[in-house]
Order: structure tokens, then C-alpha cells, then sequence
């Protein structure tokens, strides 16, 4: 547990800056919902998914949900780790006590995804008060989505180990994230694109993610649920002990 108190120190620093921070987090894909979900959604009207006909606003929500959980754990365990790791030199101060670089990563790992989940309950209030959701079964998307925010802040912090300076993140979002946001079926049904695409985009968490979230907004009950969680997770635990080797090499070289 000697992470703990690095994650009550990145908590009680945040406190400070929440509201600003929250907003920052939500704005943006609430723009997306309402620009894409009530514009496009007037011409596009139903869109078909697992079988059934639902409306675009709808299918749209529950894919901007987890792009939401995975930009804002990417986010943190960049911008925001970066800042503690090199420019800052907090990690530096903390290592001075009995706390490991591995305890550091995990603390910021965890720190990461559990603040997107602050995000996308905020998104989850504003789309409840819009009547876009319904279903009851929406309340076990919480865990899901803090398990999207472990494999994709434990991917970022991998980049995180690797960069020398901010501008090497746009790198990360630019070729591997906004790529894999419209190939994982957010905005319109993987069924759209090419076979031999379908099969490849199939294999990206956001895809994973999607497919456990997409059908509790329509009040069913995901298939292959277990493979989805294991996929996320196993990603998760390779790219966070990538991550942990990536800075302890980092951290010799300095």
C-alpha cells in the first residue's frame, strides 16, 4: 500500500483545481454528443445495432462515453504525470522516502483512471438529465469504465516514459488515439468499414470497450463478456509493466 499515499497526494492536489479540471474533461465530448448526437442524428435517424433499430443519439452516447474514460485517463497519465515526473520533479521528492518508482507508476496509474471515472459520471449525470439514457442496467457500466481507464492510462504512461518533451504526446493522440476512435465504432457501426478492417479494428481496446458498454445503454446484456474483460485487463497488465521497465530505464539514465 506504499502507493496510496502518492495517490492521496495527487487527490488533495486536484482538489484544488476540480471544478476547472471536470469541466475541462466533460466539455468537449458533451460538444461532441450534442453536435454529432442532435445534428447528425436528425439525418442519420436510426441506426441499426446488435439487431435492433435505435436512435443515433443514443448509439452515439455509448460510444463517447468510453472515449470520454479513455481521453481522460490518457490525458492525466501524460500530461499530468509528465509534469510531475520531469517538470515538476515531485517523483524525484517522493523517491526520497520509502516509496518505490514501481509504487509512483501504480499510484499514478490508478490516480489516472480513477479520475476519468469523475468525468464520465458528470457525462452520465448531463446525459440522464437530456433523457438520452434509460436503462437500469447503465450502473454497471461504472466498473467497465474503470477498467478502460487502467488499460488506457497504463498505455499512456508508457509514452509518458518515453518523452522528452510535451509536443511528443501529440504523437500518441494524433497517430494511435483519434485513429482508433473512429475505426472502434463510436461514431458509426464497425460494420461499415472493410472485412479485412473489421477484423483488425475488432482487437482495439476502445473496440473492447465499446462492445461491453454499447449494450447496457440499450438495455441488454453484453456477449462475451468475459473475453472483453480479459482482453482489457491483459492489455492493462502488459502495458503497465512495459510502462514500469520503460521509467526505471529513464530514471538509471538520468
Amino acid at each position: 500500500m506504499r502507493w496510496w499515499p502518492v495517490f492521496l497526494r495527487n487527490m488533495l492536489v486536484w482538489r484544488k483545481l476540480a471544478i476547472p479540471s471536470l469541466v475541462g474533461n466533460i466539455a468537449e465530448p458533451l460538444m461532441w454528443l450534442i453536435a454529432f448526437g442532435y445534428g447528425i442524428g436528425s439525418l442519420v435517424g436510426q441506426v441499426e445495432v446488435l439487431g435492433q433499430q435505435v436512435p443515433y443519439l443514443l448509439f452515439l452516447a455509448s460510444g463517447s462515453i468510453c472515449m470520454s474514460a479513455m481521453n481522460a485517463a490518457s490525458f492525466e497519465a501524460l500530461y499530468s504525470a509528465y509534469s510531475r515526473m520531469s517538470v515538476q520533479k515531485t517523483w524525484d521528492g517522493i523517491l526520497n522516502a520509502p516509496v518505490g518508482l514501481a509504487d509512483i507508476l501504480l499510484a499514478e496509474m490508478l490516480w489516472a483512471a480513477f479520475k476519468s471515472i469523475f468525468s464520465v459520471t458528470a457525462i452520465l449525470g448531463v446525459m440522464v438529465f437530456l433523457g438520452i439514457l434509460h436503462s437500469p442496467k447503465i450502473w454497471l457500466a461504472w466498473p467497465i469504465l474503470l477498467l478502460v481507464g487502467v488499460t488506457f492510462s497504463s498505455i499512456a504512461l508508457i509514452f509518458n516514459a518515453l518523452a522528452k518533451g510535451y509536443d511528443f504526446f501529440t504523437y500518441y493522440f494524433t497517430l494511435f488515439l483519434t485513429p482508433m476512435t473512429f475505426l472502434s465504432g463510436v461514431f458509426f457501426p464497425r460494420e461499415q468499414l472493410p472485412e479485412w478492417l473489421q477484423k483488425g479494428a475488432a482487437f482495439l481496446p476502445l473496440s473492447q470497450a465499446v462492445d461491453l458498454i454499447r449494450p447496457l445503454f440499450l438495455d441488454r446484456w453484453p456477449e462475451h463478456v468475459i473475453e472483453h474483460l480479459l482482453f482489457l485487463f491483459l492489455i492493462a497488465c502488459v502495458a503497465y509493466l512495459s510502462a514500469l521497465h520503460l521509467t526505471k530505464i529513464r530514471f538509471q539514465k538520468a
